[in-house]
């Protein structure tokens, strides 16, 4: 994108117009990331091999710490890159970008490292079983030794394309490496490789997509490096250190809130599992049912971030409240749509997971009840999201820990201990309605002090 098109669409274009621009592809390729998760543990399953199984599924909060890593980088630097391109501080937001780039290529090279040093001792400490760890090991020797980099790369690179308006280039290098991932799953798994390597098969898989998704970011990247803002290049001076510091400000605060999240489902599958395996499976179902909606509103918060960082980078405060608004609207009709199909069809969409009846009858009175948080979890990390476009990690991060750690999980627990299983499934609501509440008064007192 040359930097008359970027000027155009971050400062004229109609609010719509530009919000069109930025969300599709994002949400569309939320969409893939979401089948794209579910691709390894579908074929995997096919084997039949329940350790297989769990040996992949082990390796999730590993592969999150992945994730965690590009929100550091990605995150911190993507958002501090718009605002500054909004302010016309065009040689600034190169440095940054060259520095996020290296900053994240240096840690996730380490990750790597130090797990391929202790591979076997974390992997038992995960809980893996005997039976259990060769498997665990096929699988993250190539998703996470020699996957952490590309994967990390590939997400911070995207939040780079974002940051300047290429949202289509951004979702279109995640959606290859998605459909790729999904390709050539049973190609290296059930074809090339023999029996019993099922697991490293769906792992070389996952390896070759990245690698690929990477590489087609790095030479969209290179291609875009005079015009648009971006650059790999460190031989220019670095940023100056109060940028440095913008970029771990909101960084950081965003990697947590992302560890935070993954502990609150364990929490929430620790607790299910102890009234029986049915309930566990049930909220299981839930859970990856609920991603879609949630997924669309991560797409919609990822569209509308660039897009405020930038004119509140400008000082353009009126167009920056037109985008504000109108994000919100989308992902809370999108929100109250699912509401109604969830409602209607509950029972139909847990029966595609699982034959068994009683199961997806569970299953259902979970989504049914599960399903009305699905507004507030919303306005919840669009509040998150809208403080890190603003440059407002504390906030952000105050707002993630409140959210997690002091409404729902203590939530979680006295629930349960109130109102037995149904009450973890009330749970998400009534966190999230105090969480909203709370970012409902930080955004308020916000506003007040800088007078927007």
């Amino acid at each position: 994108m040359n930097s008359e098109n970027q000027k155009y669409l971050f400062e004229q274009a109609s609010a719509w117009s530009a919000l069109k621009t930025m969300i599709l592809p994002a949400v569309a390729s939320q969409m893939i990331v979401l089948v794209y998760n579910m691709a390894d543990t579908f074929y995997i399953g096919q084997t039949g091999n329940h350790y297989m199984t769990a040996g992949a599924s082990l390796i999730l909060p590993v592969f999150n710490i992945c994730l965690c890593i590009a929100n550091l980088a990605g995150v911190g630097g993507g958002t501090l890159i718009s605002r500054l391109l909004g302010a016309g501080c065009q040689d600034q937001a190169k440095k940054v970008c060259a520095f996020s780039f290296w900053l994240a290529a240096g840690i996730a090279l380490g990750f790597s490292l130090l797990f391929g040093l202790f591979i076997r001792p974390l992997l038992i400490l995960l809980g893996a079983s005997p039976s259990v760890l060769p498997y665990a090991l096929q699988y993250s020797m190539f998703v996470v030794v020699l996957g952490a980099f590309p994967t990390a790369m590939s997400n911070v690179m995207a939040n780079f394309m974002r940051s300047i308006g290429c949202s289509g280039q951004a979702s279109f290098g995640i959606t290859m490496g998605g459909v790729l991932n999904i390709l050539l799953d049973p190609l290296f798994m059930f074809v090339l490789l023999p029996k019993g390597m099922e697991a490293a098969g769906v792992g070389i898989a996952t390896l070759l997509s990245n690698c690929i998704s990477f590489g087609y970011f790095l030479i969209t990247i290179f291609k875009s490096d005079q015009a648009a803002g971006l650059s790999f290049r460190l031989s220019r001076q670095l940023p100056s250190k109060e940028n440095i510091l913008a970029i771990f400000k909101v960084g950081v605060p965003s990697s947590i809130t992302t560890l935070l999240f993954d502990l609150d489902y364990i929490v929430l599958d620790k607790l299910m599992a102890s009234y029986s395996e049915s309930a566990l499976a049930a909220i299981g179902i839930v859970l990856k049912v609920e991603r879609m909606p949630l997924n669309v509103g991560i797409g919609i918060c990822q569209g509308m971030v660039p897009l405020t960082a930038w004119n509140y980078g400008s000082g353009n405060w009126k167009r920056m409240r037109e985008f504000i608004s109108k994000s919100l609207f989308c992902g809370l009709t999108f929100a109250a749509l699912c509401i109604v199909v969830y409602e209607l069809f509950a029972l139909d969409i847990a029966s595609v997971f699982i034959s068994n009846r009683e199961t997806a009858k569970l299953a259902a009175d979970f989504l049914r009840v599960r399903i009305l948080a699905t507004p507030l979890m919303f306005a919840s990390f669009f509040t998150v999201h809208l403080f890190q476009a603003l440059g407002q990690g504390g906030r952000a991060l105050f707002l993630g820990i409140f959210r997690w750690l002091v409404f729902n999980i203590p939530m979680l627990y006295l629930l349960n201990v109130l109102m037995g299983q149904m009450g973890l499934v009330y749970s998400q609501s009534a966190a999230d309605l105090l969480t909203v509440t709370l970012s409902w008064m930080v955004w308020r007192r916000f506003t007040k002090k800088i007078n927007l």
